[in-house]
């Protein structure tokens, strides 16, 4: 069996970015790690939900390489070789978060509602980039507000109802960061991955001045 849907050089690469997060994140470095982990099984559950309608759709990813890997887990490596510091672990919060919100937007979204492009709003296809559904959004807010929910229990006292509530509204937010750019991605200006790398980007720039800042 795959190893989180990942082939053999991206459970490689998550390792490696597993054990990065834990050892630089100092006092914060078991949380990190827990916080991917969550983030991954996620990320498993929802690929697999609803498999079958997917694959009748075209629409079903299973394997992914390292690509995906360096896509999701760069940007978090990147805030936790900074240390444990407030602003630096909210970054790192807010790009798991953006991360999982993009994965649920982009894998419960295609299920069902009418897709709409974010260039002119008009309909667009199942799966496209670019493209937002009511479904989708409310699927992006609900991962980003998964993260909030564990970091709740990884950082016990830090977190109160607020709280969660800022890690969702910063992880929706990079998730639409990930959409807005999908626009161009349906243009040929970029690629999932380079689209994936913002979205985190946007998360741990907004984490950074929005959680844990206090």
């Amino acid at each position: 069996m795959k190893f989180l849907l990942l082939d053999v050089i991206g459970a490689v690469l998550a390792i490696a970015i597993g054990l990065t997060v834990f050892y630089f994140g100092g006092v914060y470095g078991l949380p990190y790690l827990a916080l991917v982990i969550v983030f991954l099984i996620a990320s498993v559950a929802a690929t697999r939900y609803a498999g079958d309608m997917k694959r009748g759709a075209g629409l079903y990813e299973y394997e992914r390489g390292w690509e995906n890997v360096l896509a999701n887990g760069l940007v978090p490596a990147f805030c936790a070789l900074f240390g444990p510091g407030p602003h630096w672990a909210g970054a790192y919060i807010g790009a798991v978060a953006a991360i999982t919100a993009d994965k649920f937007a982009s894998e419960i979204g295609v299920l069902g509602g009418e897709p709409r492009s974010l260039a002119g709003f008009g309909k667009a296809k199942r799966g496209e980039s670019g493209a937002v559904s009511l479904l989708g959004l409310l699927a992006s807010f609900d991962g980003a507000a998964l993260i909030g929910a564990a970091c709740f229990f990884l950082f016990p006292g830090v977190f109160d109802f607020w709280g969660v509530l800022a890690v969702a509204a910063v992880g929706f937010s990079g998730s639409f960061v990930d959409s807005l750019l999908g626009v161009f991605e349906e243009r040929g200006i970029g690629n999932k991955m380079t689209t994936n790398i913002v979205c985190s980007v946007a998360g741990a720039v907004l984490g950074y001045y929005l959680i844990f800042a206090g």
